[in-house]
């Protein structure tokens, strides 16, 4: 659950703090003048689940904006705690896991979790499990067909069977991808079998050999120098016997010497080593004097080989290996294609294989769905019921498509009649802006009893409601804030004169700059609040008097819990 919320330098904000004095359920609202900033906090709110930022954003005259959330973790959480620990994170002693978000003016933002940094990706996956947030978006996704298969399996707990059907589908559409390149080359494989021969057999006559191409040059440089090269090494080796000579001379110097004083019998050591350093010298100049090249003719024939191989390497390859790797490759793909009917009878039996073990899946998957409708159906009516839709009708309409798609083969869409005795329609052919609240309001009541979400979040979802219809949302907001952790922004005085904690939001102006701020009400500035919401900043005696008659009912409903 939330446990405090602060938020500086965005927008109209200054500085704000929230905070909660124990992870328990209970209802928060936000009240005050419409324009006052209540959605600043909704957007910062949406900034640490990772939605994006914008400079912008920034206070005028600020660097940049922070926003930070203290979420307790429970202990009995399924998810959370191995979803910290895949990432290398774990909630801190004392079960907390904050989340920070800082935005600059210039539009770069950063993401901590527990001072890790994250990525955006990871803060909305991570947030799922920490915070659902109700309003507009969800309400118009409540009105697009193609969302409704999402609330069905949502509700139904589905996640399990829809991932296990999300890999079947997709090893099966590899597999049919993987068949339908080899039949496209069936097609063709005549033209592709000739050109690729025709490459290997080019190759093959020439015959490469590995370094090849390095070897010829340096052969073509000596060749190139060897007279200058004749001439030093048999210099060199003239002068390396004239050493050799020297050096035996001055050996039997220094062992005669040696003999009368034995100092000296390390230096004699020493020259008789350079004596058979200086021969090994002499028998490598004459080792390489013998296989020195002299035979300037081969100069043609190298030269005509380097071309040969430099034909190859601007046509298969920058260097003689890719040449020898595209000769390999090709030779592959010739036998592939040489064995292209068993190639193909292979593909198409791992794809009919495929095919079924996705078939089967989503089978399971659609069976699950067809339960999960009937029970979604009877719990909305029953949910619509409690909010003042009498005898509505509500049905989950499913039909199954001929192919197989990335969620199943089934298409989902929401139908309802308003009214007893009138036919069911879409959604977004019937409902009004207050039936859709109540219905999205309903939805999230049947979602939050299954999911481990402890925190849920409700943006205006008063919109377009009234009256009798009023009480009823109120009262089903109190009763999802009983085992739930509830923030509710809203203009509606009903559902404000049932919160556990009642914050004002307001806009000031000081110095000539307007900032918004929030109050923690007490009790006597909670009536005087509701007395406005109700009927202005005049608000009459009897206006006061149903504000504490209102109070009232809350009292007394917390007496009975």
């Amino acid at each position: 659950m939330l446990q405090e919320l602060r938020i500086r330098n965005l927008a109209l904000i200054d500085q704000l703090n929230l905070s909660w004095p124990a992870s328990e359920p209970g209802l928060t609202v936000l009240t005050g003048e419409t324009g006052a900033g209540k959605s600043i906090i909704l957007q910062a709110l949406n900034l640490l689940t990772g939605g994006r930022g914008a400079g912008a954003w920034v206070r005028e005259g600020c660097d940049q904006a922070s926003i930070e959330a203290v979420f307790a973790v429970a202990a009995d959480n399924p998810v959370l705690p191995r979803l910290l620990e895949e990432h290398g994170l774990e909630a801190d002693a004392s079960g907390l896991c904050i989340v920070r978000r800082s935005l600059s003016k210039e539009g770069r933002s950063r993401l901590f979790v527990n001072d890790q940094s994250m990525t955006a990706k990871f803060a909305a996956e991570l947030s799922s499990h920490l915070v659902n947030i109700a309003g507009q978006h969800d309400q118009q996704q409540l009105l697009q067909a193609k969302s409704h298969l999402d609330f069905l399996d949502s509700y139904g707990e589905l996640s399990g069977l829809r991932t296990r059907y999300a890999a079947s589908y997709a090893a099966f559409r590899e597999a049919r991808a993987a068949l339908q390149t080899l039949k496209e080359r069936e097609a063709g494989k005549e033209r592709e079998r000739e050109f690729l021969r025709l490459q290997v057999e080019e190759i093959q006559k020439i015959q490469p050999e590995p370094g090849e191409d390095e070897a010829l040059i340096r052969e073509r440089d000596r060749l190139k120098s060897s007279e200058a090269l004749l001439e030093h090494m048999n210099g060199a080796e003239r002068q390396l016997g004239e050493a050799e000579n020297l050096l035996v001379t001055v050996k039997k110097q220094l062992e005669q010497a040696a003999a009368l004083d034995a100092d000296l019998t390390p230096l004699a050591e020493r020259v008789s080593a350079a004596g058979f350093e200086v021969e090994d010298l002499a028998a490598a100049v004459d080792k390489y004097l013998n296989q020195l090249p002299t035979d300037t003719s081969r100069l043609e024939s190298i030269a005509a080989r380097l071309g040969d191989l430099k034909q190859l390497q601007r046509k298969f390859g920058p260097t003689l290996d890719e040449v020898l790797a595209f000769a390999e490759k090709a030779t592959r793909e010739l036998d592939i294609l040489d064995n292209m009917d068993a190639e193909i009878h292979r593909a198409e039996k791992a794809e009919a294989r495929l095919q079924a073990q996705a078939e089967a899946d989503a089978a399971v998957l659609s069976q699950a769905r067809q339960e999960a409708a009937v029970r979604l159906s009877a719990r909305m009516e029953a949910e619509l019921d409690s909010l003042n839709f009498v005898q509505a009708v509500f049905q989950v309409a499913r039909h199954e498509a001929a192919q197989l798609g990335p969620t199943g083969r089934d298409e989902v869409e929401f139908l309802f009649s308003a009214n007893p005795g009138e036919p069911v329609k879409p959604l977004a052919r019937i409902v009004s802006g207050g039936e859709l609240s109540r219905m999205l309001l309903a939805m999230k009541c049947l979602l939050a009893r299954r999911d481990a979400v402890d925190t849920v979040i409700f943006d205006e979802i008063d919109t377009g409601i009234g009256g009798q219809t009023a009480e009823a949302v109120a009262e089903k907001i109190g009763e999802l804030a009983g085992h739930h952790q509830v923030l509710c922004i809203t203009h509606l005085p009903q559902i404000a004169a049932r919160a556990d904690l009642h914050f004002r939001v307001e806009k000031a102006v000081s110095g000539g700059r307007t900032t918004t701020g929030i109050t923690q009400l007490d009790e006597e500035e909670r009536q005087a609040e509701l007395a406005r919401m109700l009927d202005g900043e005049q608000a009459s005696a009897e206006t006061h008097a149903y504000v504490r008659e209102l109070l009232a009912r809350k009292a007394a409903r917390s007496s009975r819990a």
